[in-house]
């Protein structure tokens, strides 16, 4: 089957080391189950230099096609996609990611169907895009074939808009890499309580909650693994916290199989696939109430949802330190055995069945 990705979320290269691997783990595999799948990366100049990520001239980059645009896909878009259309690929499938991604589609006059990310919901939400990109996105929207939403948070949250055009919606979730998960038995020891997080660290991501939240315990060691605009901010904070700066994704999950806890009370997330990396290292996983990944998270089976505030991530903490080891271990179980439910090699046969169901 041939295959059709639109989409600006899809690495250019190995040097593109700002744009996240999850679409690209669906085209592995894709392509390990022998799909021909090509990538068209629609790219808004101005989009780019905001984000300050890495340009990359228009023209084939293996199987991606990289095609820039100076203004948001106005006039006819067709003229820069010669090169693209002059090795003759026709899709049997086409489905398009992030706004930019379904805009483009649209525009295109395709049969597509649409991911809805993160990114939708703010463009259909925040009064900030009212002017052009909310009506452009709706109107494609309308257009797609299928709708889908990359977790059961953002399931939700696109229902509660009431479009009328919006009936059925699948999911396509993320899964972590068979090999990754672990089967770590070891029990917690609630006396020194470690605990770590992973991120980009940026404001969204409330790190600095989760540090202020945990600094006053002083049987809790927190480890921060990442870089990012907040990185020397954050090291001021206290000097109890482990700051491991940017690591290879071995060297992550290292670290995780280290820790009984994993932390990471962001919004506005998509997904979240570093917390099903943390159930597959052996941690007991915390995420944000109705965002990201809750809904594969369930409170106090296996794992934990709390407010993104001080005082919620405290509490839950001294929870977690007022609970019995039984408990704990229980949770740990449960947070693995959900996790080998969320396999890469799953996820992307699923969301590829949908796609032609």
């Amino acid at each position: 089957m041939k295959i059709l990705l639109i989409t600006d979320l899809y690495p250019v290269d190995e040097f593109d080391i700002n744009t996240p691997l999850t679409l690209y783990a669906f085209v592995k595999e894709w392509v390990k189950l022998g799909h021909d799948v090509k990538i068209i990366r629609p790219n808004f100049i101005l989009n780019s230099f905001v984000r300050n990520k890495k340009f990359y001239k228009s023209g084939w980059y293996g199987n991606l096609f990289n095609v820039n645009y100076f203004f948001p896909y106005w006039f006819n878009i067709k003229n820069k996609l010669r090169d693209y259309y002059d090795i003759g690929f026709e899709p049997d499938v086409i489905i398009s990611h992030m706004p930019s991604g379904t805009i483009f589609a649209n525009k295109l006059g395709v049969d597509f169907s649409a991911c809805i990310h993160s990114s939708d919901i703010q463009v259909l939400t925040n009064p900030l895009y009212s002017f052009y990109f909310k009506y452009q996105l709706e109107n494609s929207l309308k257009s797609a074939n299928k709708l889908f939403c990359r977790s059961f948070a953002l399931k939700n949250k696109l229902k509660s808009l009431n479009y009328d055009f919006i009936d059925d919606v699948y999911l396509a979730l993320s899964g972590v890499g068979e090999n990754f998960i672990v089967d770590n038995r070891k029990n917690i020891d609630t006396s020194t309580l470690k605990i770590c997080t992973c991120a980009n660290l940026i404001k969204r991501k409330n790190v600095d909650k989760l540090i202020s939240a945990v600094k006053d315990f002083s049987n809790v060691q927190l480890t921060v693994i990442g870089d990012g605009k907040e990185f020397s901010k954050l090291k001021k904070m206290s000097d109890k916290i482990i700051f491991t700066g940017r690591l290879t994704h071995d060297d992550v999950l290292k670290v995780m199989k280290e820790n009984d806890i994993f932390i990471l009370p962001s919004v506005n997330e998509t997904f979240g696939m570093v917390y099903l990396e943390a159930m597959s290292s052996g941690c007991i996983p915390v995420c944000t109430e109705n965002d990201g990944i809750d809904g594969i998270i369930k409170n106090n089976f296996n794992g934990f949802t709390v407010m993104p505030t001080v005082a919620s991530i405290r509490n839950l903490i001294q929870h977690i330190i007022n609970s019995d080891t039984e408990l704990l271990n229980y949770i740990r179980k449960n947070a693995l055995d959900t996790v080998k439910q969320y396999t890469i090699e799953k996820c992307a046969k699923d969301y590829l069945e949908l796609l032609i169901k």
